[in-house]
C-alpha cells in the first residue's frame, strides 16, 4: 500500500471516529466500526472484551512470540464547539484528548503489518474501552484477556487479573498502565 493511500485512509478513519464519540463502556458504534475495519484486513476479531473492547489478532509464521499494541477508544463528556465537517454529532461528547487519532494509528499499524513480509509471530491490536475512567483495562483483564502467552483467552497460564503485578522491578499500577509493559510480559524481559 502506498504511504499516501494509507495516510488518506487513516485521516478518514479518524474523522469518522471523531464524529461519533462515545464515553466509557458506551463505545458500541466505535467498537462495531473498529471490529469491521479489523475484519476487512483479514484479522481474527474478538469483540465485547471487557464490555466494549475489541481485539484484532494477526498470526504469521510459526513463532510463539506475541506482542500487544493498544489504543484507547472512549471520548470525554465535553461539548465540541467547532463546526468542522467531522465535528461530534453526539451532543455533550467529544474526542478531546486524541483517542480518535490513537485508534486511527492502530488501525494503520494493523494495515501495515497485515501487508508486511517476514512477520513471524502474533500481534494483538487491543482497542481498550473506558480509559478515562481508569476501569477499561481492568475490565478487559477481568474477562481473562491475558492468559498464558497468548491473547485473548488462549489456554496455558494464569490469568493476569490481580490489581498489581511485579515484572522485574517494574510495578504495574491498576487501569491503563497494565498495557504499558504488555510487550515485556508477552515476550519476556530479555526480549521486550
Amino acid at each position: 500500500m502506498a504511504v499516501l493511500d494509507l495516510e488518506r485512509e487513516m485521516i478518514a478513519w479518524r474523522h469518522r471516529l471523531h464524529s461519533c464519540p462515545e464515553t466509557g463502556f458506551q463505545e458500541r458504534q466505535t467498537a462495531d466500526f473498529v471490529a469491521s475495519a479489523l475484519a476487512s484486513l483479514g484479522l481474527e476479531v474478538t469483540a465485547g472484551v471487557g464490555g466494549t473492547g475489541v481485539v484484532g489478532t494477526l498470526r504469521r509464521g510459526g513463532a510463539s512470540r506475541a506482542v500487544g499494541l493498544r489504543a484507547d477508544m472512549d471520548a470525554l463528556a465535553i461539548q465540541e464547539a467547532g463546526d468542522l465537517p467531522y465535528a461530534s454529532r453526539n451532543p455533550g461528547r467529544m474526542h478531546a484528548c486524541g483517542h480518535d487519532g490513537h485508534m486511527a494509528m492502530l488501525l494503520g499499524a494493523a494495515r501495515l503489518l497485515t501487508e508486511a513480509a517476514g512477520l513471524d509471530g502474533t500481534v494483538h491490536f487491543v482497542f481498550q474501552p473506558a480509559e478515562e475512567h481508569g476501569r477499561g483495562a481492568k475490565a478487559m483483564i477481568a474477562d481473562y484477556m491475558f492468559i498464558g502467552s497468548g491473547l485473548p483467552g488462549e489456554p496455558g497460564g494464569t490469568p493476569l487479573h490481580s490489581p498489581h503485578f511485579d515484572f522485574n522491578d517494574n510495578l504495574l499500577l491498576p487501569g491503563a498502565r497494565y498495557f504499558a509493559t504488555i510487550a515485556q510480559q508477552l515476550l519476556g524481559p530479555e526480549r521486550a
